[in-house]
C-alpha cells in the first residue's frame, strides 16, 4: 500500500518530492517510483504539492509497477531507434506482468535482436539518464513530432483534446507521454524482453502491421527471477499446448477464430462436467431449457441489447424480409418462456437455467485458446422472483457458486462487487433509486456469507449491479468465476408480471447467474489450474493397463472388464513398447492410475499399482485396487436441497 505522510510547513523548504523523502525517509526514498497527491500522480522529481498530504507509491502499489514499467517500455524504446535508425515509434504502454511497445520499422525481430535491445538497454541504465518532463502546447508538439517523422505520435496529438500535453526525454531519445516516470534511467534495475508479435496500428487490420516487443521489469533482480520461473511454469501448464498434447480440443484455422472443435477426450470431459451441473442444479429446484441460437432483431431491441451492445453483436441476417440476429446472451429467451402463459406468486420463485452457447464479435488480437473465443457456452441461469425473494435467492447463488468452484479445486476466491460509476449514469438503465437497492442486495448477500469484497465503480452491466467472483488458481493467478447480477429493467422492458396474494398484477425481479462463466474459459483455466492432472472423476481415462509381455494380453483384458463392470474408464495398452515407455507414455498423458501385469500379478491374480504422482504402490488384490478407486470415481456431492 501506498506510504501516506501529512505535510508541515517546515516542509516546503524541499525542492522536490525526492529531496523532501530523502528527508523524510531514506530507506522508502531508495524504493519509491512516484507520488501522489489529491488524486494526482507526480514524478518523483516534480516540486512538492501545495497539498496537506501526500503518499509514496512503490512497486508494490499498482500505480507504482505502472510507472516502473512504463519507464522501461521508454529506455527500450531508446535502445530500438539507437540500434535501428529510421524506426517509428507507435505506443508503448505498461500492462498487467510487464509492458510492451510497438514499432514501425524495417527490421525483423528475432530473438537475436532481443539479445542486442537488451545489451543496450543495460547500457543505457546505466548510464543512468534524468527523465525530463516538459510541457508543450498541442500544436508545438504537433511540430516537434513531425519534424521527427513520427508520424503516429502526430495522429494521436491531432486528436487529443488537451491544449497542453507532456513529452519525456532521456538524452536524445523523446515520446509523447502523460508520466510520471522513475526520476532516471538507471532505477529500472531489473528487466526482460520476453518476446515479439505482430500488432496492427489501434487494433485494426486495415491499417499498417507493427512490431511488438513485449518485457517486464522488476525492483530487483531476485523477483524478476522468481517471475521468469513462474512464467515457465505457466508455459507448461498453458492450457493450448496441454490441450494439443492430451488431444482435447483445437481452434484450426479452417473453422474461423474464435471457434473451437472438442475431441473426444475433452468431449468427455465437457459432458461430465455438465452432467455434474445438471444434477446439481435440479437438487436446487432449477427447471432446465433450451433456446435457439438466433432470434428477430425485435427481440434485441426490446431487451436493450442492440442499444447497448450492439457492437458485440454478429448480423443481421435477413429472412423473409426480416432482420435476425445470432445471440450474443440467451437472457431474452427465458423472458419469453416466462412470458408464455400467467404466473402466480405461488410458482415464484422460478429458477431456469441453460448451457446456451452464444456468440459474440471479439477482435483477432484478443482471441486465446479457449479463455477468448468468439463462440461461448454460458452456464446460465434466471432466477424470476418477488422483491421479499431476492436476498435469499442472491444467497443462494453464491452459496452454489462457492460449492462448484470448490468441488473443482479452487480454495481461494476475491469477489468484487461491480457497481454504477458516479458520474456516467447515462450508461445504465434504471433509477437511481433502482441501483440503490438493488447495489445494496448484493452487498448485504456478502456481508451476511462473511465474504471480503471490492467496489468497482463504473463495472456494472448496463441493466444492473453484479458481483464477480474471481479464483485464484495453483500458481496464484486470478480468473473469472461466479458471476452474479442483480436485474430490474429487463422484467420491466417485456413487460413481465406475476398475480400477486392481492390478485393485482405485479413486475418480479430478476437474477442472471453464471457459475462457470463459460465452459470453454472454465475448462482452459481447469487444465492450466490442475497443470492436466484432473481429478480422477473427471479424468477422461481413469485407468491404463500395462501388459508387459504378449502372453499378459488375456489377463489385461480381463481385468479391463471387471473393472468397466464398475463404471471404471479404462483402456489397455497392448503395444509392442518396453514397459519403460508405456509407463512414460501415461505419466506424460497424465492417466491417474497405472496398472501393470507380468507373470507374478497373472498368476496371483493382482495388479502392479502405480497412482499418478505418487509411483510405485505395489502389487494389490483388484478388489482392494477397487475399493480404494470407487471413492474418486464420482464427484463431490452436496445435500443442499
Amino acid at each position: 500500500m501506498a506510504h501516506a505522510f501529512d505535510l508541515t510547513s517546515a516542509d516546503r523548504s524541499a525542492d522536490s518530492v525526492l529531496a523532501w523523502l530523502k528527508a523524510r525517509d531514506p530507506e522508502l526514498a531508495q524504493r519509491a517510483v512516484a507520488a501522489r497527491a489529491d488524486g494526482r500522480l507526480l514524478d518523483l522529481t516534480a516540486p512538492l504539492p501545495q497539498a496537506d498530504r501526500i503518499e509514496v507509491l512503490t512497486f508494490d502499489d499498482e500505480a507504482g509497477r505502472e510507472v516502473l514499467r512504463h519507464t522501461a517500455s521508454h529506455v527500450m524504446a531508446q535502445a530500438v531507434q539507437d540500434l535501428y535508425p529510421g524506426t517509428l515509434l507507435a505506443i508503448g504502454p505498461a500492462i498487467e506482468d510487464g509492458f510492451y511497445y510497438d514499432f514501425d520499422t524495417s527490421a525483423t525481430f528475432g530473438p537475436e535482436d532481443l539479445e542486442k535491445i537488451e545489451a543496450r538497454m543495460a547500457e543505457i541504465r546505466a548510464a543512468d539518464n534524468p527523465l525530463q518532463r516538459k510541457e508543450m502546447s498541442r500544436e508545438e508538439a504537433i511540430a516537434f513530432f513531425r519534424d521527427r517523422g513520427e508520424k503516429y505520435k502526430v495522429e494521436l496529438l491531432a486528436e487529443m483534446p488537451d491544449e497542453t500535453v507532456t513529452v519525456y526525454s532521456q538524452g536524445d531519445f523523446a515520446d509523447l507521454c502523460r508520466g510520471p516516470h522513475l526520476p532516471s534511467t538507471g532505477r529500472v534495475a531489473a528487466l526482460k524482453l520476453l518476446n515479439t508479435a505482430g500488432a496492427y496500428w489501434r487494433g485494426d487490420e486495415r491499417n499498417p502491421m507493427l512490431q511488438r516487443i513485449y518485457g517486464t521489469a522488476f525492483p530487483s533482480q531476485a523477483q524478476l527471477d522468481e517471475y521468469l520461473h513462474l512464467r515457465e511454469e505457466a508455459a507448461r501448464r498453458d492450457h493450448r499446448r496441454l490441450g494439443r498434447e492430451l488431444d482435447l480440443f483445437s481452434l484450426p484455422d479452417a473453422l474461423g477464430g474464435g471457434l473451437a472443435l472438442w475431441h473426444p477426450k475433452g468431449a468427455l470431459m465437457r459432458y461430465l462436467i455438465e452432467e455434474f451441473w445438471r444434477q446439481e442444479h435440479l437438487k436446487r429446484g432449477y427447471q432446465l431449457v433450451f433456446s435457439p441460437h438466433i432470434a428477430r432483431a425485435h427481440l434485441w431491441e426490446t431487451s436493450g441489447h442492440l442499444s447497448f451492445y450492439r457492437e458485440g453483436m454478429y448480423g443481421p441476417m435477413m429472412i423473409e424480409d426480416e432482420e435476425y440476429r445470432i445471440k450474443p446472451m440467451n437472457c431474452p429467451f427465458h423472458v419469453l418462456i416466462y412470458k408464455s402463459q400467467l404466473r402466480s406468486y405461488r410458482e415464484l420463485p422460478i429458477r431456469y437455467a441453460e448451457l446456451g452457447t452464444v456468440y459474440r464479435y471479439e477482435r483477432s488480437g484478443v482471441l486465446h485458446g479457449l479463455l477468448r473465443v468468439r463462440g461461448i457456452t454460458q452456464d446460465d441461469a434466471h432466477i424470476i422472483c418477488t422483491r421479499d425473494q431476492i436476498d435469499d435467492e442472491i444467497k443462494g447463488c453464491l452459496d452454489f457458486g462457492l460449492f462448484l468452484m470448490r468441488a473443482f479445486g479452487y480454495e481461494e476466491l476475491e469477489v468484487d462487487l461491480s457497481v454504477r460509476g458516479e458520474a456516467d449514469h447515462d450508461k445504465y438503465m434504471g433509477s437511481d433509486d433502482e441501483w440503490s437497492i438493488a447495489e445494496q442486495s448484493l452487498a448485504s448477500a456478502l456481508d451476511s456469507k462473511g465474504l471480503d469484497y471490492k467496489r468497482m465503480p463504473g463495472e456494472a452491466v448496463f441493466y444492473g449491479p453484479k458481483i464477480d467472483i474471481k479464483l485464484k488458481d495453483s500458481m496464484g493467478r486470478l480468473w473469472q468465476g461466479p458471476t452474479i447480477q442483480f436485474d430490474f429493467n429487463l422484467t420491466s422492458r417485456f413487460n413481465m408480471e406475476y398475480v400477486g396474494p392481492d390478485g393485482a398484477r405485479h413486475t418480479p425481479l430478476m437474477v442472471h447467474r453464471a457459475l462457470f462463466g463459460s465452459i470453454e474459459r472454465f475448462f482452459g483455466g481447469l487444465i492450466e489450474h490442475t497443470a492436466g492432472a484432473f481429478p480422477v472423476w473427471l479424468a477422461p481415462v481413469q485407468v491404463r493397463i500395462l501388459p508387459i509381455a504378449d502372453r499378459h494380453h488375456e489377463y489385461a483384458n480381463q481385468v479391463a472388464d471387471q473393472l468397466r463392470e464398475t463404471g471404471v474408464r479404462v483402456e489397455v495398452d497392448d503395444r509392442k513398447a518396453t514397459t519403460g515407455a508405456k509407463i512414460r507414455d501415461g505419466e506424460t498423458e497424465k492417466i491417474p492410475y497405472l496398472l501393470i501385469i507380468g507373470d507374478r500379478e497373472q498368476k496371483a491374480g493382482t495388479v502392479a499399482v502405480r497412482q499418478r504422482g505418487e509411483g510405485d504402490q505395489g502389487a494389490q488384490p483388484i478388489s482392494d485396487f477397487l475399493a480404494e478407486l470407487t471413492p474418486e470415481l464420482s464427484p463431490p456431492t452436496s445435500t443442499t436441497a
